[in-house]
């Protein structure tokens, strides 16, 4: 589905809380404008439910529903061709300051990753930044997720193993208003 076709003729953006646009206090890094937060219109045709968590990967954005017409639209970073999660799936694991284990496939494609087959504790340098919202399809970990990151600069682009990454605010904003169950879509 592209962009267009999902959002309503019209975007409005709005003021939203400092602490989902901005980026941990401290970071210097900010996102460009296209990719910070902002209030959308989303066309009702789609039938998204309120509090419904819908990806474009094609258009790089993640959008909470607010109500069937309305949205919050965050920039993301998606895999890498070939690497992505499509589907529906639900929240069914949150965990603050993840552990981050490569899956065999990760290691197979970047053998450096070998030296975290056991796993890398949570914290600052963990590539899943920090918190993780955990994707399941049918009760079974997809080991996809939506997550944090150490390398803000890749918001807005193609270069995740499959995961998507937004700003350490931005998911923590998610983290904390998510109910365990919330549905996810990827498209």
């Amino acid at each position: 589905m592209k962009r267009r076709s999902f959002l309503a003729a019209g975007t409005a953006a709005t003021l939203l809380s400092p602490s989902i646009v901005r980026a941990a206090e401290g970071d210097p890094f900010v996102l460009m404008e296209h990719l910070q937060p902002r209030e959308v219109r989303v066309q009702k045709k789609y039938g998204f439910e309120p509090g419904q968590i819908v990806v474009t990967l094609s258009a790089l954005m993640l959008y909470h529903m607010q109500d069937e017409r309305t949205a919050i639209r965050y920039g993301v970073a998606v895999g890498k061709e070939g690497l992505n999660f499509y589907g529906d799936a639900t929240i069914d694991r949150k965990v603050e300051w993840p552990r981050w284990t490569p899956t065999a496939e990760m290691i197979e494609r970047n053998p450096g990753y070998a030296r975290w087959k056991d796993g890398m504790p949570g914290g600052p340098n963990n590539p899943l930044g920090s918190r993780a919202l955990y994707l399941y399809q049918n009760g079974q970990d997809t080991l996809f997720r939506i997550h944090g990151t150490n390398v803000p600069q890749s918001i807005g682009t193609p270069s995740s193993n499959g995961c998507i990454r937004m700003l350490n605010a931005h998911v923590e904003h998610l983290y904390n208003i998510l109910p365990l169950g919330t549905k996810v879509t990827v498209m």
